[in-house]
């Protein structure tokens, strides 16, 4: 569902529209968003299990104990967490903390540390960057021959890790903590594909590997893939939080924008930066317009505009000045079928939204063109 938060001031974000992949905390980053200005399209594109029953967890926490390895690697908090809490229920858990003491113990974060350290563990060592490509470069250079590495796995395979542990001579152990399945509720994802593909959305954040994969896997299965991926190719910004996270995307071509940090927080002001910049900026009728994703800045103002305007503007705006037939413009509108009675309709409430109807001209017999400020006339005149 949509969620909209108006402000007086608006954000950085207002007058875009970001979608939402993230099952876990996913309420966390559509209020960081919002606090921003932007509308959110939540649609989880997985939902985590817990495998507290499963005999897969089991059968490896028994494997650990029984044959105790040289390194164990913890991914996350929450599945480290689980998996002592799985090992408690079974009555393993104090012979795993055990064995776990006596091991080298890395850890991928400091949100990981916390949670070895909240078990009574102490970890050996954990990356700066929290990237698992470092934790790689440190084993490999400390040598794995021979030596037996333990991973808790964080819900999909970790692409080129274990292969590298492996042709460097390890014998590399999973720890199934929780896996990742596609959601109960399919209905909001596909309302994010469909308003994805009809550009209804201007980016769409991805902070798991497997929502990514979710998200391209239901396109495909609807026929939509295509589609989606010219979306993201074009028009809709993928912002992932992290390279893990992008690797899915990145296998189709699509481009991708990281921040530096793997955090929330970083993500979201990564897209204050790149969503605005992306906005075309027009000196027309002695105002400066700025066209974002449903809405327009006039001056500086946001003005909402309603979805068949925004796609006359965006016509509009693709040759500043110039006159754009009434044929091609209703060809923009969305459904608008073969009346064009239905342009000028949308157009009158185009102006009205906009709130300065001088921003648009009629041009009689021919069409609308954007009102270009004379000066601004050469820039664009082979635009």
């Amino acid at each position: 569902m949509y969620d909209e938060q108006q402000s007086p001031e608006h954000g950085p974000l207002a007058g875009f529209t970001v979608g939402v992949t993230a099952a876990r905390r996913a309420d966390e980053l559509g209020a960081l968003l919002q606090r921003r200005g932007a509308s959110v399209l939540r649609a989880p594109a997985l939902r985590i299990v817990p495998l507290a029953d499963d005999s897969e967890l089991l059968a490896a926490t028994k494997e650990l104990i029984d044959r105790v390895p040289d390194v164990v690697v913890a991914t996350t908090a929450i599945g480290f967490r689980g998996w002592v809490e799985a090992a408690d229920g079974w009555g393993l858990g104090e012979t795993l903390l055990e064995r776990l003491r006596g091991v080298e113990l890395l850890a991928r974060g400091p949100k990981v540390k916390g949670a070895i350290r909240a078990a009574g563990l102490t970890e050996e060592w954990s990356p700066s960057s929290e990237s698992m490509a470092e934790v790689l470069d440190r084993l490999l250079a400390e040598g794995v021959d021979g030596r037996r590495v333990a991973i808790q796995l964080h819900g999909d395979p970790l692409p080129g890790f274990v292969e590298a542990l492996r042709e460097g001579g390890a014998e590399v152990v999973g720890v199934p903590v929780y896996r990742w399945m596609p959601p109960e509720d399919i209905a909001p994802v596909d309302r994010l594909l469909d308003a994805a593909i009809a550009r209804g959305v201007d980016a769409i954040t991805f902070t798991s590997a497997p929502a990514a994969a979710s998200l391209l896997s239901r396109a495909e299965e609807r026929g939509l893939l295509p589609e989606l991926l010219s979306a993201l190719n074009h028009d809709v910004l993928s912002a992932c939080v992290g390279p893990v996270t992008a690797l899915p995307l990145q296998a189709l071509g699509v481009e991708t924008v990281q921040p530096d940090r793997f955090r929330l927080g970083p993500l979201v002001q990564l897209l204050c930066q790149e969503l605005p910049a992306r906005a075309r900026s027009l000196p027309v009728a002695g105002h400066q317009v700025e066209i974002r994703g449903h809405a327009v800045l006039v001056d500086g103002t946001l003005r909402p505009v309603p979805p068949a305007g925004m796609s006359l503007l965006r016509a509009l705006s693709r040759r500043p000045g110039w006159v754009v037939a009434r044929a091609d413009l209703l060809r923009a509108l969305p459904g608008a079928g073969r009346d064009e009675h239905a342009v000028e309709t949308a157009m009158a409430r185009l102006r009205t939204a906009l709130g300065v109807p001088k921003l648009i001209q009629t041009v009689v017999k021919r069409g609308y063109r954007l009102a270009l400020d004379p000066a601004a006339d050469a820039k664009y005149a082979d635009a």
